[in-house]
């Protein structure tokens, strides 16, 4: 079963790797958000 709690973990480490991979690869931050919009459809 996968919980909003779940989800929101995920999100959390999507966000953290952006952080961590953004001053070295700027597009980073943009598949991370293609990556969250696709995941909220899900």
């Amino acid at each position: 079963m996968y919980t909003i709690e779940m989800a929101h973990a995920h999100m959390r480490q999507l966000q953290e790797l952006a952080n961590r991979s953004r001053a070295h690869h700027p597009a980073a931050a943009r598949r991370t958000d293609k990556a969250r919009k696709a995941g909220k459809k899900a």
